[in-house]
């Protein structure tokens, strides 16, 4: 990257998920090279097996290309499935009755079952019944000891291991199965940077997903994804206890009203960056590129509002796991940023709001930057970060520049690519501060990120390789003579 060009790269970052459309390694060069700043595996589908080929696959071309790209372990949570379909599909109509009977039997007309042994046992009568993603719908009408009776409300096909959503019913399924344990076993074991927490409802949820993470002895930051009604009544907690939170629109847009969810998306874009906590937006965002090369104009357009309401990153699914063009989709997604980013740097507006200020010291040094960087309009905003944490502070701001994050930690290093308008960089542990802004100056140079004059904005600490010790905001002109240090 061009000096000239360090204004104008996206901000927004994009997710995707990979999966058969990526097995091939030409063909998952060709979607990182798009521009994708985190991998998202899905433990939904595939084998660890699989997975950790993937993971080799996009930690070589990362290290072949330096690029710092993120790896996150998306675990499933409760999902209640059906079980096999007697003949592949089963077709209902408006009117029809079903009985879910208790059991692991195959589906059969008018008797279905689901892998959730407590569902006879949980649903009443009144409740709703969804399946695939509620394009078929039953409403629960009678129930015996073991099996509830429904009438179909909207008929469809039924296939083999659908989705089944239950949103009247309050299960009591724990939010971390065991499958869900062997597969964060495997992504402490791997080194994943991230995990995300399915079909979160409770405080308790989030608690038990760091304490098992802790007892592994894993780092891995923690993303919460919000598809259930009942999450929302948690929300300040979870944001203040997670490291990302992940707006699911799929399933929570069929746990409740559909057209309630664009506002709940604004709504959880705002909290989320009034706490210096990065957002992603997930679901359908390009979902006819799945098999088209080309989106519709509404999906654009949702993509283009997710990045107006200033979210740190948008996901791409099925587009990229499983699309007929997943680099297309990469590339659709970068062009509408670039785009509307555009649109943003020509309207933007110096009174933002970021992070609500308390007196955590991180905090205020953080704004300061940020005041002097505007009025300075400096080249960049570069912190020192052990963790991570003030670098997400001052991405948060949503600066018309860039934030250097420099970090010696490899993980923090890839975690960071996931924070709205960062460039991570990689330096070497510096146990005086003196000798930071030469390390700052050679790498802005060497990335093409700064000349020898601009003024940069640079937040440190006198303490650089103590974890939370932020205290110092300086100007800096790169290029300027340093006074050498006093040995140590």
């Amino acid at each position: 990257m061009e000096a000239s060009d360090a204004r104008s790269a996206i901000r927004t970052k994009i997710v995707a998920t990979l999966g058969p459309a990526t097995d091939d390694p030409e063909r998952l060069a060709a979607v990182l090279e798009a521009g994708v700043s985190v991998c998202r595996l899905n433990f939904s589908h595939g084998t660890h097996a699989d997975h950790a080929r993937t993971l080799r696959n996009v930690r070589a071309w990362a290290d072949a290309h330096d690029r710092p790209i993120a790896v996150l372990g998306d675990l499933c949570g409760p999902k209640i499935r059906l079980n096999d379909v007697a003949g592949g599909a089963i077709d209902v109509h408006r009117g029809d009755t079903v009985q879910f009977v208790r059991g692991d039997a195959e589906c059969t007309p008018g008797r279905f079952t689901t892998n959730y042994p407590r569902f006879v046992d949980e649903v009443d009568i009144g409740h709703r019944v969804f399946i695939d993603d509620g394009l078929i719908r039953f409403l629960v009408t009678d129930r015996q000891p073991d099996a509830v009776t429904c009438t179909c409300t909207t008929g469809g096909r039924v296939l083999s291991h659908k989705g089944v959503n239950l949103p009247n019913t309050a299960l009591s399924t724990p939010a971390l199965t065991e499958k869900d344990r062997a597969d964060l076993d495997w992504a402490i074991e791997h080194g994943l940077d991230y995990v995300a927490l399915s079909f979160v409802r409770e405080p308790h949820d989030v608690d038990e997903l760091h304490e098992c993470i802790q007892q592994r002895g894993g780092r891995a930051g923690v993303v919460l994804k919000i598809e259930k009604p009942q999450a929302l009544d948690h929300l300040d907690y979870f944001i203040e206890h997670t490291d990302a939170i992940m707006i699911a629109r799929g399933d929570l847009g069929v746990e409740m009203d559909v057209w309630r969810v664009p506002l709940i998306q604004k709504d959880i874009t705002t909290r989320c960056r009034r706490a210096g906590k990065p957002v992603i937006v997930a679901t359908q965002m390009l979902q006819s590129m799945v098999t088209n090369p080309m989106p519709t104009r509404a999906e654009v357009s949702d993509v283009a509002n997710a990045i107006i309401d200033l979210n740190d990153a948008v996901m791409l699914s099925a587009e990229t796991a499983a699309g007929t063009y997943p680099d297309l989709a990469v590339t659709m997604m970068g062009h509408v940023a670039e785009a509307t980013e555009n649109y943003l740097r020509r309207n933007e507006s110096d009174s933002r709001q970021p992070f609500t200020t308390t007196d955590d010291p991180a905090q205020a040094i953080t704004h300061s930057a940020v005041q002097a960087a505007r009025r300075l309009d400096a080249r960049l905003v570069a912190a020192w970060t052990a963790t991570g944490r003030t670098v997400r502070l001052l991405a948060s701001c949503r600066l018309p520049m860039p934030v250097v994050g420099l970090t010696y930690d490899p993980r923090v290093y890839r975690q960071m690519n996931l924070l709205y308008g960062v460039i991570p960089l990689r330096t070497e542990p510096m146990s005086h501060p003196g000798k930071m802004a030469r390390v700052l100056d050679q790498k802005l140079v060497e990335k093409g990120l700064a000349t020898t004059g601009d003024v940069v904005v640079v937040v440190t600490s006198t303490q650089p390789n103590q974890p939370g010790a932020t205290d110092t905001t300086l100007i800096h002109r790169v290029g300027t003579d340093i006074p050498a240090p006093p040995e140590q």
